[in-house]
């Protein structure tokens, strides 16, 4: 259900922001950034997380929340 959004988002974003998803094939990662839900999106910044979401997120809010972080 979220896939669609994020590769939509991935494309309007290309250049300004990476969409990146890990799955259980990475559990390293996943714990490295304390992504234990099934839904869990992290916004980096320099390596540094500057935002989190948990659970689907509908696409007008993930874009909101992406143009705030970057403005900022």
């Amino acid at each position: 259900m979220v896939a669609p959004i994020l590769e939509r988002l991935a494309a309007r974003y290309a250049g300004k922001v990476k969409v990146v998803k890990v799955n259980d094939d990475n559990p390293g990662t996943a714990a490295r950034f304390d992504a234990s839900s099934i839904l869990t999106l992290v916004m980096l910044r320099d390596g540094a997380t500057i935002a989190r979401m948990v659970g689907a997120q509908p696409e007008p809010v993930l874009r909101t929340r992406i143009d705030v972080l970057l403005a900022g």
